[in-house]
Formats: C-alpha cells, structure tokens, sequence
C-alpha cells in the first residue's frame, strides 16, 4: 500500500489513532511549539522499518559463513557496508521528503523509457532475490524449532506474513512499532548470543577497521555481504515511507524534517551495523577456532548446540524466525511499491506476495541447497545494486529534481566513490566467474 493510502487510512481510524497522534507530534517538532525527546520520537519509523532488511536471513546466511571460514578477517567488509548504507538511505528519505514522490516513481518520471524498462527489470529480480532469502531463511528456522519439513516451514511461514500485512491498514504508526518489536528479538538475541561465545575482541576490532581479501572464496563472500546490507529495494522503500508520511509546510520545515531523517537513518541503521558486526563475530568466535564445518543454516544450529549448548541454538533459530519474517513482510511493501511505481498503476498486494513467494518455492521443489541459494541471491543483490544507487544519486543531485536540496559536492562525491567501489567489486566478482579464480 503506497504511504499517502497509509496516512488516509490513519486519517480515517479517528482523532485518537496512533498514527494520527504520532503526526501531531511531529508537527508540534516542526512548528517550534514543542521540541521534547518524546515528541521527536515521533520521527523515528521509516529508517527502523528499513533497517529489518538489513538483519535478514541472507545477512545470517553470508555472515556465519564469513565468520566460519575466515574468522574475524571480514569485520570491515560489513562494517563498510553499513556506513555506505547509511549514506544511501539517507538520500532516499531526503528524497522522498523533498519530492513527494518515490525512487520508482522519479524514476519514470525524469529517465528514458529504456532505461526505466532496465532498472524496473533489474529490480524486479533483485525483489526475488530478496524474498528467496527471507522467505526460505525464515522456513528453515520454523522448520528446525517445530521439527517440520521445509515445504510445510514455507507454508506456515507464508500464512504469518500474509497475517502481518493488513496491519498497516490499521496507519503507518501500528506498522512500524511491530516491525521493531521484531528488531528487538534479533537484536537481544545476538546480544544474549555475544554473552555466550568466547569471542576475541582484539581480533575484532583490528580486522573491522583493516581491509584484508584472502583469495576468491573471501571475495565472493565480501560481494555477498555488501549485497545483503546494502539492499536494492530498500534503496526504494525508504523514499516511499518518507515521502507522505509527515507533509511539511515550509522549506524551514522540511529542512528540519530532513535533518530528523538524517539522524534517524545514522542510529538504525548504525544499530542493524552493529547486528551484523555480531554475527560475525559469533559464527567466528564459535566455529572457526573448532574448525566447524558450516555448510548451511541448519549444520549452524546443530554445531551451536555442542558447542555452546541447547539453549544458543535456540535463540538462533528465534533470531532467524523473526528476522525473516519480518523482512519478508517489509520485503513485499517494496516490491509493491516498486512495481506501482514504474508501471503507475496500483498492484493488489496479494498479487506482489504471490509474486515474490513462488521463485522460493520453485527454488526448494527443485532440490537446490536452501542455504547455498540464500548466498548466491545475495551476490545478484549486489551485481543489482549499483543500478539504483546510480539512480539514487543522479536524482538527489539534479536541481530541477531536489531545487535548495540537492546534494552538496563532499556528498555527491563520496556517494559516487561508493557506486563506483560497489561496481569494481561486482566487476572483480564477473570476470572471476567467467575465467575461474586466479592461480
């Protein structure tokens, strides 16, 4: 459901509705009436709601096998991922704050019909892939905690999404408090997780900061990495919840929204940064001294258990049910909204579940390793993403776009250096593909 349906909906439930009071507050912030931390809350929900896709179960797949395989060694690779995440989220909600439209939307708007053919194509497929690893990420945890078959986890999986979903028919407000309820599961699991593995924290803090690529199977896994944090469609969605969420009425105001979004993108996803710092951490911590061999999300859960008892497993699998779940939900919103936005029609959100549900299916049913897949699709969401970032960044720079708002030169600069990092990555990650590694 696009974000002006979302806050007609809220408009809609009652002067006392959640969402309702949350604009309220907002405006009260925006006017100068009254600036109280309790009321600048109420500017905190589209970077939370992005931030879910940044823990998701294609993280999970490609940080434990990070930590397994190289220990510590790939700290910086997410550490880097998150701050360039932070950059280009920003730059959406700004985007969708100053524009009114969403990425999808400026997009058609301003770009040739032949290039928004290919950037719709190229997002559509990295959709899929998105929801391949939340959806099947999120049936393996349901499978192994209930002791069910994959096909059966999907199944149930589904039927919890699709129950999720009509919550925001209920405002934006309802909507995004559950989606942190999630976070906060994966976020003390971790921390719980943290407590228990005996972890090298000067090992840590050394390879987060110093770059280091140990051949063509840690490269590979460093483009995986950066695919699961910085995501294409969240690239999208962070304009779309920004973009009518609170409507401000002067460019004073909107500035000072701006500024609001800024620091709300910088804390959420420094937090979802520091998630991803932690499964790393863990699955080197617990696995890689043991040598463990770590094959798939299920051998990790079971190696867990002797390792560092029952109880570690568990909360795995609890982090990993919410985490896909969650972001499948926030996954299908995406994928509605970018389809709404290139072909300019509305789409049923039924129908944009269906169409992201059955590649995982199809991917299951025909015998393909669940967890391998999960880390393949991160690696096509980074080949995907230097297409929007592009996008992104020559929309939020245009003056007939953005008007006062558009990026600043060190801005402008910095976004473009990490385009291009992301795409010399993917390009190294290409040519090894079609030639083989190097001797």
């Amino acid at each position: 459901m696009p974000p002006d349906a979302v806050n007609l909906l809220a408009r809609q439930s009652g002067p006392a509705s959640l969402s309702e009071r949350t604009l309220g507050k907002a405006h009260e912030v925006l006017s100068g009436r009254k600036y109280a931390w309790r009321n600048v809350l109420a500017f905190a929900g589209p970077a939370v709601v992005v931030s879910v896709a940044y823990i998701d179960p294609g993280n999970f797949a490609t940080n434990i096998e990070a930590g397994a395989r190289h220990g510590y060694a790939l700290l910086w690779v997410a550490l880097l991922a998150s701050l360039m995440a932070m950059l280009f989220q920003a730059l959406s909600a700004k985007l969708g704050i100053v524009t009114g439209y969403n990425l999808a939307e400026l997009c058609r708007m301003h770009f040739s019909r032949g290039t928004v053919l290919g950037l719709w194509a190229v997002s559509e497929i990295s959709a899929m892939a998105t929801d391949l690893a939340e959806f099947v990420g999120a049936a393996i945890a349901l499978a192994l905690l209930m002791h069910l078959p994959l096909l059966v986890g999907m199944a149930a999986t589904a039927v919890m999404v699709f129950a999720i979903l009509p919550l925001q028919r209920r405002g934006f407000r309802p909507f995004e408090l559950i989606i942190a309820a999630f976070i906060a599961i994966v976020s003390l699991a971790y921390l719980a997780e943290l407590l228990i593995v005996p972890a090298d924290w000067g090992q840590a803090a050394f390879h987060a900061v110093i770059p280091q690529i140990d051949g063509h199977d840690a490269l590979i896994l460093a483009a995986g990495m950066v695919g699961a944090t910085v995501m294409p469609h969240t690239l999208y969605l962070h304009s779309g919840l920004t973009q009518r969420r609170v409507l401000p009425r002067t460019d004073a105001e909107r500035r000072r929204l701006v500024s609001f979004s800024n620091r709300e993108a910088v804390v959420a996803l420094a937090f979802a940064g520091l998630v991803n710092l932690a499964m790393v951490i863990t699955a080197a911590a617990a696995f890689h001294p043991n040598e463990a061999s770590i094959a798939d999300l299920e051998s990790a859960y079971r190696t867990l258990g002797p390792l560092l008892g029952y109880g570690a497993a568990v909360i795995f699998l609890i982090s990993l049910l919410a985490a896909g779940i969650s972001s499948s939900v926030v996954g299908t919103l995406a994928g509605q909204m970018i389809m709404q936005g290139f072909l300019k029609r509305p789409i049923p959100l039924w129908l944009r579940r269906l169409i992201t549900t059955l590649p995982a299916f199809s991917v299951v049913l025909a015998g393909v390793d669940a967890t391998r897949a999960l880390v393949l699709s991160q690696v096509v969401l980074s080949l995907a993403l230097p297409f929007p970032m592009f996008a992104l960044l020559r929309l939020s720079c245009r003056q007939d776009v953005m008007g006062d708002f558009a990026s600043r030169p060190v801005i402008r600069r910095t976004a473009m250096a990490a385009a291009v990092l992301v795409s010399g990555l993917n390009a190294v990650v290409v040519v090894s593909w079609l030639f083989g590694p190097p001797a």
